[in-house]
C-alpha cells in the first residue's frame, strides 16, 4: 500500500512538473514567435512612401502583427494607429527622402471617422506640394474616398473588376417575428422617443423615429464624403449623386468618362508613369518605403521633454470590471488616477471610440475625469466613429470636445431591457416551474413570467431617474439648459457636423487637432515639439493577443448582416436583466 501511495505522489509530481515544463516553453516558443516581426525598418536614402492600404488597417491604437501569420502562409496585415498615421504622413511631407506617394486604396476598410482624419493627413500633405498618385482596381466608398485625395487617380483599363463605389448605406435588423415564433417576450423599458437599442426585439419594423434619425445619419455621413469627393474633382455633389443614383459606373472607361479618374493604365503602363515621376529609367529603380514600417521608424519618442500630454483611449463598448477588450469601468478608473497622480502630466486628450454600455462603469470614469479636471489639468475630449450615449456620458464635461464630421454621437438616452421565456419553458420544451419567493417580487428578474405593472413601473423609475441625471450633467457640461438638452437628446443620434450645429461638440477636428491644442493648453508651451505625447493603456503585446484569442470567443454571425448587432451586445446576457444601459443599438464599419 505504502509502494502504491509513493509511486501515485511521484506520478503525480513528474505531471506537475510536466505541465510547468510544457507551459513555460509554449510561452518561451509563443514569445519567439512574437519576436519575429520586431526587427528595426531599414529605410533607404530616398523612395516613393508606399501605401497600400489592403496590407494594413487603420486602428485607435497600432496592435503588434499576428506572429502566427507569417508561418502559416497568412497575408500580415499591419495594425497602424490613427494618429502615428497622421503623424507620419506629417513628416514625409517635409522629409527629403519622400519623393512622393504611391497609394493603392483598395481593401481600404475600418471606422468611417479614421478614414477621415487619414484623408485629411493626405490633403494636408499634398498641399506641401508633394504628389499623391492612386491606381484603383476594384473601387469602393471607403477606396475611392482616399483616392480622391490625389493629384492623380488611375484606374486599371482591365474589365471585370468589382465597382462597390455606390454611396453609404447602413441596415437595420428587427427580430421580434422570430421571437414571437420562438415565444420570447422581450420587455424595454426606455426613455426618449429616438433610443432605438432594444427596438430590435420588440418591433418587426423601425419605429417613425428611428427610420427618421437613421436616414438623417446616413445622409449626412454621405453628404461629408460627398462634398470632399466632389471638391477634389471639381464636380458638384448634384452631379456626383446622379452618377451614383443612375448607376453610370459599370466599368473604368464610365469613371473615365465621368472625370472620377484621369486615365487608365495596364500595369506596365503604370510602372511608366511611375518612373517618369521619379525620373527613374526603369521601374527597378525606384526604392519603396513601405508605410507601416515608415510609420514604425517615424512614431518612437525620442522628446526629452518633462511635460506630457497623456492620450487615453476609450476604445469600445462601456461595461462593469476590469476587462481588457472594452472600456472597463474599474481598470479605466485606475488607468485615469494613475495619470492624475502623474506630476509630469499636465494636459489630458480622452479619446473616445464608443458607442456606451454600462452605466455605472461610465459614472466611475467620468468622477475620474471630474477630478483630473479639479486638479487643474485641462481635459480635451477628440471623437473617433462613435461617441454615443455612455461615450458621451464620460466626455461631456471635458474642457472642449473635438468631433469628426461623421462621428455618431449624442443617442442622451437610457434603456433597460428584460426578456420574458416563460413561453418558451412551457409551450415549446414542455417544462413547468414553480417559483417559491420570500417575497413579492422576489423573481421579477428570473424571465420566467412577465413584470407586473408595479415591477415595471418601478423600471420606469430607474430609467427616468437616470435620464434626468444624463441630461443634468450634459446641460453642466456644455453650458445648456436640461430643457435644451431634453429637446436635442430622447436617445437621438446625430453626426459630428449636425452636432457642431446644436452645441453638443464645439469643434470639428482630429486627434492631431485635439492633442495640439490640449499642448498649448500648457503653461509655458507654445507648440507640441516642447512636450511628449503618451498613451494611455498600452495596446496589447502579440502575447497577450495571442493568449486572449486562444481563450476568446469568435462570432457566429461573422460577415452576416447580424455581426455588428452580435457586437453590439456581446457583452450582454441573462445576469444583465434589468441593468439600466447607454448604449447605441449597433456599430458599425465602413469599406
Amino acid at each position: 500500500m505504502k509502494d502504491f501511495v509513493k509511486m501515485t505522489l511521484a506520478t503525480l509530481l513528474g505531471l506537475m512538473i510536466f505541465g510547468f515544463v510544457s507551459m513555460f516553453m509554449s510561452i518561451v516558443m509563443i514569445g519567439a514567435i512574437a519576436a519575429l516581426g520586431e526587427t528595426e525598418p531599414v529605410m533607404p536614402r530616398e523612395g516613393v512612401l508606399q501605401i497600400n492600404m489592403a496590407d494594413m488597417t487603420l486602428s485607435e491604437q497600432a496592435q503588434e502583427a499576428d506572429p502566427f501569420a507569417s508561418l502559416t502562409g497568412g497575408n500580415i496585415i499591419s495594425s497602424v494607429g490613427i494618429y502615428d498615421a497622421i503623424q507620419a504622413v506629417n513628416a514625409a511631407a517635409t522629409d527629403p527622402a519622400v519623393k512622393f506617394i504611391y497609394m493603392k486604396p483598395d481593401g481600404a476598410a475600418g471606422g468611417i471617422a479614421q478614414l477621415e482624419e487619414f484623408r485629411s493627413a493626405l490633403e494636408n500633405f499634398r498641399n506641401s506640394g508633394k504628389a499623391i498618385v492612386s491606381y484603383i482596381e476594384n473601387p469602393s466608398n471607403a477606396s475611392y474616398y482616399l483616392a480622391s485625395v490625389s493629384d492623380k487617380i488611375y484606374m486599371t483599363s482591365y474589365e471585370g473588376g468589382m465597382n462597390m463605389f455606390n454611396g453609404l448605406s447602413s441596415q437595420m435588423i428587427f427580430l421580434k417575428d422570430i421571437l414571437d415564433r420562438i415565444g420570447v417576450n422581450v420587455q424595454l423599458i426606455r426613455h426618449g422617443k429616438y433610443k432605438s437599442a432594444g427596438e430590435m426585439y420588440i418591433r418587426n419594423s423601425a419605429s417613425p423615429e428611428n427610420l427618421e434619425q437613421n436616414t438623417e445619419m446616413v445622409e449626412s455621413s454621405w453628404n461629408s464624403w460627398a462634398e470632399k469627393i466632389a471638391a477634389s474633382r471639381g464636380i458638384s455633389v448634384e452631379a456626383l449623386n446622379a452618377i451614383l443614383n443612375n448607376l453610370e459606373l459599370n466599368f473604368p472607361s464610365d469613371f473615365l468618362a465621368k472625370g472620377l479618374v484621369d486615365e487608365l493604365l495596364t500595369r506596365e503602363e503604370l510602372q511608366q508613369q511611375l518612373c517618369d515621376l521619379y525620373s527613374a529609367e526603369k521601374f527597378e529603380d525606384i526604392k519603396a518605403i513601405r508605410f507601416p514600417e515608415y510609420v514604425k521608424a517615424k512614431s518612437s519618442s525620442t522628446s526629452k521633454a518633462d511635460k506630457k500630454v497623456a492620450v487615453i483611449y476609450a476604445e469600445g463598448n462601456i461595461v462593469d470590471g476590469n476587462e481588457k477588450q472594452h472600456v472597463a469601468g474599474d481598470r479605466f478608473a485606475g488607468i485615469i488616477e494613475d495619470v492624475r497622480k502623474d506630476s509630469t502630466v499636465k494636459a489630458v486628450v480622452l479619446r473616445v471610440n464608443s458607442p456606451g454600455g454600462s452605466v455605472l462603469a461610465s459614472e466611475k470614469i467620468k468622477n475620474e475625469i471630474d477630478l483630473l479636471r479639479k486638479r487643474g489639468i485641462p481635459v480635451i475630449a477628440s471623437y473617433g466613429d462613435y461617441a454615443a450615449s455612455g461615450g458621451y456620458w464620460i466626455s461631456a464635461g471635458c474642457d472642449k470636445i473635438y468631433s469628426n464630421a461623421t462621428t455618431l454621437t449624442g443617442s442622451i438616452g437610457v434603456f433597460s431591457m428584460i426578456p420574458d421565456i416563460s413561453n418558451v419553458i412551457e409551450d415549446k420544451l414542455h417544462v413547468n416551474i414553480t417559483p417559491v419567493n420570500s417575497n413579492k417580487h422576489s423573481d421579477m428578474m428570473s424571465m420566467m413570467r412577465p413584470l407586473d405593472k408595479a415591477e415595471i413601473d418601478y423600471m420606469q423609475a430607474s430609467v427616468e431617474r437616470i435620464y434626468e441625471k444624463f441630461t443634468t450633467l450634459v446641460a453642466e457640461g456644455r453650458d445648456m439648459t436640461v430643457e435644451g438638452v431634453d429637446a436635442i437628446a430622447q436617445g437621438r443620434v446625430w453626426t459630428g457636423a449636425d452636432a457642431l450645429k446644436i452645441g453638443l461638440v464645439d469643434e470639428i477636428g482630429t486627434i492631431e487637432d485635439a492633442i495640439n491644442y490640449a499642448a498649448l493648453c500648457i503653461d509655458g508651451v507654445s507648440s507640441l515639439d516642447e512636450v511628449k505625447v503618451e498613451a494611455y493603456p498600452k495596446p496589447m503585446t502579440a502575447i497577450e493577443t495571442l493568449l486572449e484569442t486562444l481563450t476568446g470567443d469568435t462570432s457566429i454571425f461573422a460577415d452576416t448582416p447580424l455581426e455588428n448587432v452580435e457586437e453590439a451586445f456581446r457583452n450582454w446576457n441573462a445576469s444583465e436583466s434589468g441593468k439600466v444601459y447607454a448604449r447605441l443599438p449597433y456599430e458599425i464599419s465602413i469599406r
